[in-house]
């Protein structure tokens, strides 16, 4: 969450609510009535983070580090990971959703980005050998999305939102538990 610095805080900057309304909103019931019943809702976070950790890392990983040892398979499945993501393209080029290049474009930074998280989804799961770390990690990347980096200079606090997400990026994350 250390890499989110920045646009956690600029979330809360933005946030209408102040901690008690939020948490109000977190324990109500018809929020979460109204979140489980929206399909989009639904699919980004829980069904999709739950099957793709499922698949990449409980299923493929493990059959890979016997073939290829540990290291070339927490290389190897993330890219499997970041290729599965390109049904995106195959949508956007169908619904014509920019231009062939814009979308390859896109496509190509999106591929490095999930190749990113699925390394760090692969090195959580092979450190703990569980999926909750990398189902709620995902979670948590579908929800926030990718970091608007652009848009910081841009904020009225800028120089604050700026400087979280300039921290966010240099600082180290926390250490992994030892087993």
């Amino acid at each position: 969450m250390v890499l989110f610095l920045g646009p956690l805080i600029q979330l809360s900057m933005d946030c209408p609510w102040d901690w008690v309304d939020g948490l109000k909103v977190m324990f109500d019931s018809p929020f979460w009535v109204l979140c489980l019943s929206d399909m989009r809702w639904l699919c980004n976070h829980v069904t999709t983070p739950l099957t793709e950790e499922l698949v990449f890392w409980a299923c493929m990983l493990p059959v890979l580090i016997p073939c290829t040892g540990l290291g070339p398979a927490m290389f190897t499945c993330p890219l499997f990971f970041s290729v599965a993501h390109f049904h995106h393209v195959i949508e956007q080029l169908r619904f014509h959703q920019g231009s062939v290049t814009s979308i390859f474009l896109s496509a190509a930074f999106q591929f490095s980005y999930t190749a990113v998280f699925g390394a760090y989804a692969a090195f959580i799961f092979s450190r703990t050998g569980r999926l909750i770390g990398p189902v709620l990690s995902h979670s948590f990347c579908n929800y926030i999305g990718f970091p608007a980096i652009c848009a910081a200079p841009e904020h009225p606090q800028r120089l604050t939102v700026v400087i979280f997400y300039v921290l966010g990026m240099v600082l180290p994350p926390a250490p992994a538990p030892h087993d």
